[in-house]
């Protein structure tokens, strides 16, 4: 039990810093440098190790399939015109 629990502090300390979005607010995240989440952003350190939510997961398959065009003109949209957005690309650049 000490081992991984050594194994997982360890992995918590590699996790880089990002900026993302939470609404309309700017907010610290981090980026997961390894586990099952590895390169994405997420809110706490331990969630790059978790075990995923099969439910979630089909049910986003299913909703970009129905609305997978629409939502990328609504995402292009937003990263161009939205000033969150926008502060969060020049966050993440340095």
């Amino acid at each position: 039990m000490l081992i991984t629990d050594l194994i997982i502090e360890s992995n918590e300390v590699t996790e880089a810093m990002a900026w993302a979005k939470r609404g309309n607010k700017v907010v610290r995240k981090f980026r997961c440098a390894s586990g099952r989440r590895k390169g994405r952003i997420v809110s706490k350190p331990g969630q790059c190790f978790a075990a995923p939510d099969i439910k979630k997961r089909i049910r986003l398959k299913m909703t970009r399939a129905r609305l997978g065009a629409r939502m990328a003109r609504k995402r292009k949209k937003t990263m161009r015109v939205n000033p969150a957005s926008r502060r969060v690309q020049a966050l993440n650049k340095r």
